[in-house]
């Protein structure tokens, strides 16, 4: 389902969030609306190539992982439309791999859900000298194995077969690793 409001395309604040998390989805886009934002919203990558289309996006803020399709796939999408459109990358499923391929892809940040409608804003507005703070923790063993799995995960292409190879491990517990959140 596309959400696509009737606005003015020299609007420069135009937003698309891609989430298929319905209730989240439209709580930031009533909070990101009531920043000024002109929004349209999408549940997965073919609803997200139409609303692109249509909306024209300036900002976008895509979920990673999709019920149908990967945010990851909408960063080219988003950027042959409009190169200099602000992108940031929410995940449930947070690692530093993925944190590199979104900013490969053409992410200017990439967030770790919970993440309110402040810091999303902050994210999409930032310039592009501002530094995020140092962590106040840093990694546990546990998230540093995790890390390092979703690294290869990536690399492999997303491939879980190969991944397990590579990483001398039983494909089904592979499979249960990536199925979890990460560690804190």
């Amino acid at each position: 389902m596309i959400e696509t409001p009737s606005v003015d395309s020299s609007s420069d604040r135009r937003l698309l969030i891609v989430d298929d998390d319905a209730p989240f989805r439209d709580r930031l886009a009533r909070a990101m609306e009531k920043r000024g934002f002109a929004v349209a919203t999408a549940a997965d990558e073919d609803d997200a190539g139409e609303a692109i289309a249509a909306h024209q996006p300036t900002h976008a803020v895509l979920d990673l992982r999709l019920e149908k399709g990967f945010g990851l796939d909408i960063v080219p999408v988003i950027r042959a439309q409009n190169p200099d459109a602000r992108i940031v990358i929410l995940t449930s499923y947070g690692n530093i791999a993925t944190a590199v391929a979104a900013v490969k892809a053409g992410a200017v940040d990439y967030l770790a859900k919970p993440a309110d409608a402040d810091e999303i804003e902050s994210a999409l507005l930032a310039s592009g000298d501002d530094k995020p703070p140092p962590p106040e923790q840093p990694m546990s063993p546990d998230r540093v194995r995790w890390e390092h799995i979703q690294r290869v995960y990536e690399l492999c292409d997303r491939n879980v077969s190969e991944t397990a190879r590579r990483l001398n491990m039983h494909r089904r517990t592979l499979q249960r690793i990536l199925a979890k959140r990460s560690p804190h």
